[in-house]
């Protein structure tokens, strides 16, 4: 459990600093751009994977609902509410995705429903609130979805095909794309130096990296317990924010961390009676290959 923790405490938190690189993309072209993005990711987790599984047609629907919602329609939906809602706002909303995934799960425990409660609580205090026009507030729920998609989407699948395996189909997936739409919408553009560095650092430590650890931690923990270190993005984000001098450390931020601190602790106790839902394997499987045989971990 405690390595399962980790992987997800440090996805979530690289994620949550990663804010300040998507914004050198800001005027770059969404859909080519995150095609470049994914295909260099999938070039890195292929050269990791000692060997990567087919997936059968089961796998197959899953796959593309974790990246047409999870992956492109997320970022998509990401920056159309902010178009029309304030980024306290859109987070404020999203903060709501830990509770989701913690009612949509098929072992709903009470210590997973209440830290979820008490990370969205602490996600609100971090991001400030923030009012909304016109279609923000819809924009900002389908934002959400998308997020509570990414996890839920890949639950089963991560059990079949291993860590590595879906992180990498779904890249795959996603290049191919986001090529072909973006050709259509967009466009295609060279990025210039500044471009391609932040295209480079979202496609290995955020992508690559990000998303092996993430379904690592589902895979452990199950997609509820899990859900909880999502309050861990905006509090990332909020020490790298402080740490580029772009913003203050007040109060009320304090307090947010310490309340999103708290949800963590307790979403994350272990339930009195536990058995194995659609989120969780058993501790000794083979992540890499989707094995439910005991056998070494293989970690991203």
């Amino acid at each position: 459990m405690k390595l399962g923790v980790a992987a997800g405490a440090a996805a979530a938190s690289i994620v949550g600093a990663s804010v300040p690189v998507t914004g050198m993309l800001e005027g770059y072209p969404v859909l080519t751009g995150q095609a470049m993005r994914y295909a260099l990711a999938a070039a890195v987790l292929l050269l990791v994977a000692r060997r990567l599984p087919m997936p059968s047609w089961r796998d197959v629907p899953p796959l593309l609902g974790v990246v047409v919602s999870g992956m492109l329609g997320f970022n998509a939906l990401l920056i159309a509410a902010q178009q029309y809602a304030e980024p306290g706002f859109v987070a404020a909303v999203m903060g709501g995705s830990p509770v989701v995934l913690a009612l949509l799960s098929r072992q709903r425990t009470a210590s997973a429903l209440v830290g979820a409660a008490v990370v969205a609580a602490g996600i609100v205090l971090l991001s400030g609130g923030g009012s909304w026009h016109g279609p923000g507030l819809v924009l900002a729920l389908l934002t959400m979805v998308g997020e509570v998609c990414f996890t839920l989407f890949a639950v089963g699948v991560v059990r079949r095909l291993g860590v590595l395996g879906v992180a990498t189909w779904t890249c795959i997936i996603a290049t191919v794309i986001g090529a072909v739409l973006g050709t259509f919408v967009g466009g295609w553009q060279v990025p210039d130096t500044r471009q391609a560095s932040a295209l480079v650092l979202l496609a290995v430590v955020v992508t690559a990296v990000a998303f092996g650890l993430w379904y690592f931690a589902v895979n452990r923990l199950g997609s509820d317990r899990a859900g909880v270190l999502i309050g861990l993005m905006p509090v990332a984000g909020l020490a790298t924010s402080v740490l580029l001098g772009v913003q203050e450390l007040t109060l009320v931020s304090v307090i947010g961390v310490t309340t999103v601190a708290l949800g963590c602790v307790i979403g994350l106790r272990r339930a009195t009676h536990h058995t194995h839902d659609s989120g969780r394997v058993p501790p000794k499987s083979t992540l890499a290959a989707g094995s439910d045989s005991p056998a070494q971990v293989v970690v991203p």
